[in-house]
């Protein structure tokens, strides 16, 4: 384990400093593009201005035989597209496999300066995540880049969440972390085939009628997640950086879609990955505010002045409580206001 005062030095001679604050940016949807398909690549001046994160996607979804092209094509797209407020991201490589060495090399020395997140899928633990740390110093002084960039890890295997603690506090790189429903349900044996969201079988019944026991009952279907994202948003939270839901695979279910991502927001994540752009709009939706939300939020704080004692607004207790909830909200609204000029509208901010 590193000295604390040895945490935010470089480790590598040359490289930046490391941040000592994950700086916030509006990450709404994390929208994934395959760089090796060429119509996808075609596409991306019309989709960067409409997602807050463009990720260029190296891993699963990507073919052994287009391994290659798919980095290529990321380096294409970093080169020669000006991507304006949106942040450009890339998933690499598992770090088992035998492209990742590759990817970051490549991407780092050829595109660094506009990259400004690289996701690692299936992090175990903080050894992971040292090895990608000492690695990106010694690419980022070779680039001669004069900012670093940030580690995103990926919640996948059942290891990775008995070490989300460590996970999020192993480097001052560490930007946020997502769940990863599909790989994570295979690590635990769990007995549904889907990718994120609930299962009609994954259920509470309500008790029999004692005056007709053999009644029909209701029944209320329970989310697979709801454990695994509290205890990711609490390790996030912990550490200062930023928690994310992952992929909600079935494109054509948009409500179930709505549906996850929202449970997720109310858990606190502050954004999801977009599969498809059916998924951007939904995404945009759920991570943002409702305009009714702030218009609360900034009565209630209104009515709080200094914060200090208990008011009465429409029959309901507002105290220091209140307020630290609603800031959250109210900051979060500037924070999508000053990139989003409808939501500043619709603010009135």
């Amino acid at each position: 384990m590193r000295s604390p005062k040895d945490f935010f030095a470089p480790l590598a001679i040359g490289a930046p400093a490391p941040l000592h604050e994950v700086p916030f940016r509006p990450s709404r949807m994390i929208h994934f593009l395959d760089p090796s398909n060429p119509k996808m690549v075609a596409k991306v001046p019309e989709i960067a201005p409409r997602v807050d994160v463009l990720l260029g996607n190296l891993e699963d979804a990507v073919a052994a035989d287009r391994k290659d092209a798919a980095r290529a094509g990321l380096v294409e797209v970093g080169r020669g597209t000006d991507l304006g407020d949106t942040q450009l991201w890339t998933r690499v490589n598992a770090l088992d496999s035998p492209w990742v060495l590759d990817d970051l090399t490549t991407l780092v020395t050829e595109i660094g300066e506009v990259l400004d997140v690289v996701m690692v899928p299936k992090v175990e633990g903080a050894e992971d995540i040292h090895y990608v740390d000492r690695l990106l110093a010694q690419l980022e002084a070779r680039a001669q880049l004069t900012r670093p960039i940030l580690v995103h890890a990926i919640l996948e295997t059942a290891r990775g969440v008995s070490n989300v603690e460590e996970i999020c506090f192993a480097s001052p790189r560490m930007q946020g972390l997502s769940l990863g429903p599909a790989d994570l349900a295979a690590d635990r044996r769990m007995k549904t085939t889907r990718i994120g969201g609930g299962h009609p079988g994954y259920l509470v019944r309500a008790d029999p009628d004692a005056d007709a026991p053999d009644a029909p009952r209701a029944t209320a279907q329970q989310d697979l997640w709801h454990y695994t994202v509290a205890r990711m948003v609490d390790a996030c939270v912990a550490a200062g950086i930023l928690p994310y839901y992952g992929p909600f695979g079935d494109i054509a279910d948009t409500q179930a879609c709505e549906d996850q991502f929202r449970n997720a927001y109310l858990l606190g994540c502050v954004g999801a990955w977009s599969l498809h752009p059916a998924q951007i709009e939904i995404a945009r939706k759920v991570f943002s505010p409702a305009p009714e939300d702030v218009a609360w939020a900034r009565r209630v704080v209104d009515a709080m002045g200094d914060g200090s004692g208990a008011v009465m607004l429409d029959g309901k207790m507002q105290d220091d409580a209140s307020v630290k909830q609603c800031r959250v909200v109210l900051d979060l609204a500037h924070q999508l206001a000053a990139r989003d000029p409808q939501l500043a509208a619709a603010y009135e901010l």
